[in-house]
């Protein structure tokens, strides 16, 4: 059996399979104080990170350094991080106003995921209430195109990656836009709903 691919980060080496595509997801992060040998994260080997620098780091490795970053003798710590543009201020705004107006998958395929992970990275206080507000209101809408989805005339099909089958407007631009977890959900409640009708069915048989 082949060995699992090692992603090289500057030293790090990372296997990929013990990664989701979520965890490569870039996010802002200033260092505050001069850090050396990390001068790799700025096309810097041979220098120190120099305090202001400001980098883009896959969400894996921020994760790692806030493990690390404990702070100095004063209490000053040594990187901060700021939320990626999928979370940005316009994003949020937009989710607060109508949460099923906004195509989730455009920000990123693991939309949830990168909020969930971005909640322990980030001192942001309402990312959590926007990010609950938002899945509930648009799983509710997800459940509704799941059970018109599999009516008359597409046989029950459930559709594939990045088809809407049965669906048309406003409604096919919504399920365009699901990230990973709402397009399982929307799978989960075609099945239930499709097992529910055939069972309905052959109540009615006998």
């Amino acid at each position: 059996m082949p060995a699992p691919c090692c992603v090289q980060y500057g030293p790090v080496c990372v296997r990929a399979s013990r990664l989701n595509l979520c965890w490569w997801q870039k996010i802002p992060c200033t260092f505050q104080l001069d850090i050396p040998d990390l001068g790799y994260l700025d096309n810097t080997p041979t220098q120190p990170l120099k305090a202001g620098t400001k980098v883009n780091l896959p969400l894996w490795l921020a994760e790692m350094l806030v493990i690390a970053n404990s702070g100095d003798a004063e209490g000053k710590s040594f990187v901060t991080f700021d939320l990626p543009p999928a979370l940005g201020n316009d994003v949020v705004q937009a989710l607060k106003a109508d949460p099923r107006a906004v195509p989730v998958r455009d920000q990123s395929p693991h939309f949830y995921g990168l909020g969930t992970h971005m909640m322990d990275l980030s001192e942001e206080q309402e990312m959590a209430t926007v990010l609950r507000k938002t899945f509930v209101t648009r799983a509710a809408e997800v459940a509704l195109h799941a059970r018109k989805v599999g009516g008359v005339g597409n046989r029950g099909k459930v559709p594939e990656e990045g088809s809407n089958l049965g669906i048309g407007g406003a409604g096919e631009e919504f399920l365009r836009g699901l990230d990973e977890w709402e397009r399982k959900l929307f799978r989960k409640a075609h099945d239930g709903a499709k097992s529910g009708k055939e069972w309905m069915e052959g109540v009615k048989k006998h």
